[in-house]
């Protein structure tokens, strides 16, 4: 085992919004609670800036400039205060920029925000809009959406490896199992292998129970150069000392090995470098299992499963919370829910509460001190990578 790097920027701060099929808040109003929450647990009422995720607030809420408007909303007004589109991975980027903010020196404290309210009458819109994240020009125009892309991955996916559908149906029945346990999840709902085999497919083998749903949700987490010290808590100090990204091409048929996950690869080997740790030193990782075919490329472009085997981590247990490698502990995309743009910083909140032992009857069995989050855009095409180390 190699010694984590410990420079870094320290988490001070969390708060989270339970995850809604429709909150009563505006998307103002979501923003700013969760970062006076956030700045209420760091014990400080300032910072030198807000950093804001978001994908989809221009096209369904009619609002640009939320970094302004969730700094006046949320008492920080005259902040520096900027959003960040990476579609899926917005609330990554946005994980990232508040890090090279501070590691720069150019900050001492941040905010992130990730939010998105996705709510509203017409699906078809909704799908459309989100379906704006594929190669427009040669996918969203020509009726894809990122159910079908998904689907077309995955049925790649069992072609190529001569495997059944059936064998991806851990994956839900492990985040239906964490999100109901976790007060701040959508579904509450535990779901069986038979359950998920029985569940109607939406596309190709694609079934129900693989894909994420449409939800509203917030979540924020304090950075700072600095330990701060809350007097009211007596936790561990954790720092994010790693933080990377890539991409990949946006269209599915323009890459030469879409199976690879490449650009998933690439961000991996950028942040465990960075880090000084090794796939074997993880604790447990944060994934972005908005479906389960990426899910299973994430294990196997990450180191942690060879090509083609990533799905018999969740057929034998392993992703469990008392597994070898603990994924989605509070549900993840799939069943926490994922509110686009908040999805990568509830990751990071979910991570640091595994870290400092907060995770309740979601805290995973062995003694976490490396934790793995992976914030992703479209169909595996911009990836963002952050390593969190308990001091």
């Amino acid at each position: 085992m190699k010694t984590a790097k410990t420079t870094g920027v320290y988490i001070a701060g969390i708060g989270q919004l339970k995850v809604e099929k429709e909150s009563s808040l505006s998307i103002r109003e979501m923003g700013a609670k969760v970062i006076r929450e956030a700045l209420n647990d760091a014990g400080i009422e300032q910072v030198d800036a807000i950093f804001l995720g978001n994908m989809l607030s221009g096209m369904i809420s009619s609002q640009q400039q939320l970094g302004s408007l969730v700094a006046s909303a949320s008492g920080l007004g005259g902040t520096e205060a900027v959003t960040l589109e990476a579609a899926c991975g917005s609330g990554g980027a946005a994980l990232r920029a508040g890090f090279m903010a501070v590691m720069s020196g150019m900050c001492d404290t941040v905010v992130v925000c990730g939010l998105e309210k996705m709510s509203c009458d017409d699906k078809d819109f909704i799908t459309k809009s989100i379906a704006t994240a594929s190669d427009w020009e040669k996918e969203g125009s020509k009726g894809e959406t990122f159910v079908t892309l998904n689907s077309y991955l995955m049925q790649n996916y069992v072609e190529h490896y001569k495997i059944s559908p059936d064998a991806f149906g851990m994956f839900g029945v492990n985040a239906h199992k964490n999100a109901f346990t976790n007060s701040n999840a959508l579904f509450k709902k535990e779901i069986t292998i038979q359950d998920y085999i029985s569940s109607k497919f939406i596309a190709g083998p694609l079934r129900l129970y693989d894909a994420s749903p449409i939800c509203d949700g917030a979540a924020a987490i304090v950075l700072s150069n600095k330990p701060l010290v809350n007097t009211s808590k007596n936790l561990p100090q954790i720092k994010i000392t790693a933080s990377s990204a890539a991409t990949e091409a946006v269209g599915i048929n323009d890459r030469a090995y879409p199976l690879m996950a490449e650009g998933i690869s690439k961000s991996g080997i950028k942040a465990f470098k960075m880090a000084n740790i090794s796939a074997s030193d993880v604790d447990f990782f944060e994934l972005h299992d908005a479906y389960s075919i990426i899910a299973t490329l994430s294990l196997e472009a990450m180191g942690f499963a060879k090509p083609g085997q990533g799905w018999k981590l969740a057929h034998e247990g392993e992703i469990l919370l008392n597994g070898r490698l603990p994924i989605s502990t509070f549900g993840g995309l799939k069943a926490r829910g994922h509110a686009i743009g908040a999805s990568g910083v509830y990751q990071a909140v979910e991570a640091y509460l595994q870290l400092t032992n907060q995770a309740g009857e979601n805290q995973i069995k062995n003694d976490a001190r490396i934790g793995l989050i992976q914030s992703i855009g479209g169909t595996a095409s911009t990836i963002i990578t952050h390593v969190l180390v308990r001091e």
